[in-house]
């Protein structure tokens, strides 16, 4: 029987009837989204004036994103582990200290380092959700989980903001852009002190001391590939942040490809993440009412018929053309607060950073694959249009698994 049935929501230390314990932990979780959003996102940001500091071409960006996604994945593995040995805090104050210490790598102007940059900022970002979902788990009540969690993952658009609007400014304003990665730092340095006091505070779990961190990491994948909500879990995860990041990441080009402005292209495709931070909440609390994996079978299936419509991009009025993309930014950016709160849901309550951890690698492999088959069927159909409506795909399978993990546990608790 899957934990979706049987958890009772309780979690050990659980603090979860303080109301102000609740918010000022969610507003420090999402403060740590956003610098390591940002962080991760600050380089991309600042492409070409990086790139003619280093004598090299804008695309080399690329390679710098890889880094950062693949140490992620192996990060993420090993992130459960990490939280059980010590604690979602303690982790956390790594992650902290990580992503300064990337900054500080960064502004360096030396490939080597700035290779080891991006690998110490794709660990922050890796461990970042196993740990914070264990830390909010604590403290939300099982009627607001999604909302909550939701709150939380509104930092990852709210970064992209930070990155994307305020850094080309803020280094054109200071005259360089190694000061204006190293701002990036402020945040991360502002909330060491709060962290460490909590860290201090918090219990390390009775099992800490248990099997080596490889064979932690194979025993979560056990677990999560034996349970049918954790199983289904793991595969939205991989679809829908395939699909997301084919969205974000040739939206704004393929409108250009159909004859729009660069600035009229760049101002759809900044609604379009505004519309994923609105999402994240808004599902969230649909999901509250209506139950999880119900809203992220509805957000896969409405993302694929969006994404079918795409296909027809240039026939499209103006305004018709924009409300598809915002909406279509809602669902396929809007998922994984609700998507977290579902692993938290359906996980064993002493085992949410595990199992957060253990799912979010294929979350991984879906945004490092995803943008290249995109690529790769650009190169075999020619046309944008084509690949968005090919890249439906994922939102109905993912609608197909969600809406069946969902009557199946209706019908076991019935």
């Amino acid at each position: 029987m899957s934990h979706t049935i049987m958890s009772t929501g309780t979690d050990f230390g659980e603090t979860k009837s303080n109301p102000t314990q609740l918010w000022l932990t969610l507003g420090r979780m999402t403060g740590v989204q956003i610098a390591a959003s940002a962080s991760v996102l600050g380089l991309t940001a600042l492409a070409p004036i990086v790139a003619e500091t280093l004598g090299v071409g804008a695309y080399w960006i690329g390679y710098q994103v890889s880094f950062i996604y693949f140490a992620g994945l192996f990060a993420s593995l090993s992130a459960g582990s990490l939280v059980q040995r010590l604690s979602g805090e303690a982790i956390i104050l790594v992650e902290l200290l990580l992503l300064i210490a990337g900054l500080l790598l960064l502004v360096s102007a030396s490939p080597a380092l700035m290779i080891l940059a991006s690998v110490l900022l794709g660990v922050a970002y890796g461990i970042n959700n196993p740990a914070s979902s264990v830390i909010l788990h604590k403290v939300t009540p099982d009627s607001r989980r999604s909302l909550i969690f939701s709150l939380k993952q509104s930092g990852v658009p709210l970064g992209a903001v930070v990155a994307n609007v305020i850094l080309p400014s803020l280094a054109l304003w200071l005259g360089g852009w190694q000061v204006a990665i190293l701002s990036l730092a402020v945040l991360p340095a502002l909330l060491l002190p709060a962290t460490f006091r909590r860290m201090m505070q918090a219990t390390v779990p009775s099992f800490a001391k248990g099997k080596g961190i490889v064979a932690t990491a194979i025993a979560e994948q056990r677990a999560v590939l034996t349970d049918p909500s954790l199983r289904t879990l793991a595969a939205l995860g991989c679809l829908y942040s395939a699909m997301q990041l084919t969205v974000t990441a040739f939206a704004v080009v393929s409108l250009v490809d159909i004859g729009w402005s660069i600035p009229a292209a760049g101002l759809l495709g900044a609604a379009l993440q505004v519309a994923g931070a609105t999402g994240r909440v808004g599902w969230g609390v649909v999901a509250d009412r209506w139950g999880p994996f119900r809203v992220l079978s509805m957000l896969g299936f409405v993302g694929g018929i969006l994404s079918c419509a795409l296909y027809f991009q240039p026939a499209l009025p103006g305004a018709v053309l924009s409300l598809i993309m915002i909406f279509l930014g809602a669902c396929a950016s809007g998922w994984n607060g609700v998507f977290l709160a579902a692993i938290a849901r359906s996980a064993d309550p002493n085992r949410v950073g595990a199992a957060t951890g253990a799912i979010l690698s294929y979350t991984f492999v879906g945004v490092i694959v995803g943008p290249s088959i995109f690529a790769l069927i650009f190169h075999v159909l020619g046309s944008y249009q084509s690949c968005f409506a090919v890249f439906s795909v994922p939102g109905f399978v993912g609608g197909v698994l969600g809406v069946r993990r969902h009557l199946k546990n209706r019908y076991v608790r019935t």
